[in-house]
């Protein structure tokens, strides 16, 4: 076969069809499938996730950029450190104690979060929250991108101190120079070998990233603490602001800190998946607020030495590390930031968004090929140097995806503890026309819920895109969106659900027994096969 045979047979669509599973039960109509072997249930065997390998995920998670960033950004808006750390600590104790709600469904069902979602959402409903998720994380792909060209860039720096004189062609309204965007297609190069890591094994990548980066992020710690005594930096800065504007920047950085990991709040059952029992992603609750507030500490002390040291509030480590003499220091210190991205970007992006891109289109996308898409388009399509060209502008974009993202969790926790109270069916997560059918595929309930929840946040959201819009005083709901928005999709759904039930979802227990079956034999039951068949025949 010649060349350009091959390549003939590459542009089909039926070049591209993954090859059938064994273990795939949802039903076939018209030679579509609803699920792949990466939908189905995770099998036992591959239940491998300890509560050490959760523990080593979230020290990895926590130990990135963003959430130095985040809090250190929060100096930068007139907050002292005294009231940024108790808005990341409360912020990431709510963020925890969903996390497990939503994570506990993830580790009895064994399913991921766009076939969870059918059952509360409704088969079609579903996927109006797993493309805004899926596009959510495609844009904090790119934030992260942007974040790890910075660290390549100081990286260069620290061998080829030149680079810093290389001549700019680009536009200064663009916000990205000539060798910003050299330094963002390294970087994109480093991290497109990692997409082809499986979930199952890229534990131990977190494992990696949890022992090199806190060292280091402690040596700076302590370096900003020798440079500046706490009693001279961190002890003496305090906040300009007063009154009702530092009651809504609290909030607004309360918001912030919730809205950094609101995505996984969402889909973390996308990890929890993989846990060796329930037990094990328990810990949750205890490791997210504390290694977040650490690293929050770490990010407020340094950028309150650098204020004493450089004379300006850098919100951004790298920009910090830029002001360096010690080259060897900078290179190693960008070097764990730069690994610190790799792994949130996997972890928290490129898998969660491949999860969404297999229930989109299952007949042609497994996790690998979606997390290969996810990180071509996710760094590019979004141009992340556009939004976090300041420290204002990085809190609006970290506030702005929670406007959707806590009614989701809100409706999630819902429909799972309130409403049916764990009594779920797993097989009909995966049948177009099973028992989670509602009315077309939609949940009215959900839809309801959704268009009291999302509404009042959308002026503030306008508005932090174009401050030039003025909304009134509609903004100040924006500042504490992810908890107006959960609190009251909680509250809507779980009334309009339990006043007007769908019958055919309530359960007298639930049915997961025989979901191992299914997933080890390479046939379903009788009872099973006959109730996909009479499903396909309504079709």
């Amino acid at each position: 076969m010649t060349v350009r045979n091959r390549v003939a047979g590459w542009m089909k669509p039926s070049a591209w069809v993954l090859e059938p599973e064994p273990s795939t039960f949802a039903p076939t109509r018209s030679g579509s499938r609803w699920s792949n072997k990466d939908m189905d249930p995770v099998p036992p065997h591959k239940r491998t996730w300890s509560t050490f390998n959760y523990i080593a995920y979230w020290i990895s998670d926590a130990w990135n950029a963003a959430v130095w960033q985040l809090a250190s950004s929060m100096l930068a808006i007139g907050l002292s450190w005294r009231q940024a750390l108790p808005a990341i600590a409360v912020g990431h104790i709510i963020i925890a104690t969903v996390m497990v709600l939503n994570g506990t469904v993830g580790a009895r069902l064994h399913v991921s979060f766009p076939v969870l979602n059918r059952s509360s959402f409704g088969f079609y409903f579903s996927y109006f929250s797993v493309i805004s998720r899926m596009v959510l994380s495609m844009f904090w792909l790119g934030i992260q991108a942007y974040t790890g060209s910075q660290c390549v860039y100081q990286m260069l720096k620290a061998i080829w101190p030149s680079i810093a004189r290389m001549p700019n062609h680009l536009p200064e309204s663009g916000h990205i120079t000539s060798s910003g965007i050299m330094c963002y297609f390294l970087y994109w190069l480093i991290l497109m070998p990692l997409m082809f890591v499986s979930p199952q094994k890229i534990r131990w990548f977190f494992l990696f990233k949890a022992v090199v980066v806190p060292p280091a992020w402690i040596a700076i710690l302590i370096w900003a603490f020798v440079k500046v005594p706490a009693s001279k930096g961190l002890f003496a800065q305090h906040s300009e602001l007063s009154g009702s504007a530092l009651s809504y920047a609290w909030l607004s950085a309360l918001n912030s800190a919730l809205g950094i990991y609101s995505t996984l709040a969402v889909n973390i059952p996308d990890f929890t998946r993989y846990a060796k029992n329930e037990r094990a992603q328990y810990v949750q609750l205890l490791v997210i607020p504390a290694a977040f507030t650490l690293v929050g500490f770490i990010g407020i002390a340094v950028t309150s030495a650098g204020i004493v040291l450089y004379g300006s509030v850098l919100w951004n480590p790298l920009t910090l590390i830029d002001h360096w003499d010690n080259r060897a220091a900078a290179f190693f210190a960008a070097f764990t930031f730069a690994l610190a991205t790799l792994g949130t970007n996997i972890s928290a992006n490129t898998l969660s968004a491949a999860n969404d891109l297999t229930v989109l289109f299952p007949k042609y996308i497994n996790i690998r090929r979606g997390q290969i898409i996810t990180a071509i388009i996710g760094p590019w399509a979004f141009v992340p140097w556009e939004i976090v060209t300041g420290a204002q502008g990085f809190l609006a974009f970290m506030n702005g995806y929670t406007v959707f993202l806590g009614p989701y969790a809100g409706v999630m926790v819902a429909d799972y503890w309130i409403v049916h109270r764990g009594r779920v069916d797993v097989p009909s997560m995966y049948r177009p026309y099973g028992r989670y059918r509602y009315t077309y595929g939609f949940n009215w309930r959900a839809v309801v819920t959704m268009l009291v929840a999302v509404p009042p946040n959308m002026p503030g959201l306008i508005s932090s895109v174009n401050p030039s819009v003025r909304v009134g005083g509609a903004v100040k709901v924006f500042d504490f969106a992810w908890l107006f928005g959960f609190f009251v999709s909680l509250t809507v759904y779980s009334f309009l659900s339990l006043m007007f039930p769908a019958k055919e979802t309530f359960l007298e227990e639930a049915i997961i027994s025989g979901t191992d079956e299914v997933l080890d034999d390479d046939n379903y039951s009788q009872d099973a096969k006959q109730s996909v068949d009479k499903e396909v025949m309504v079709a």
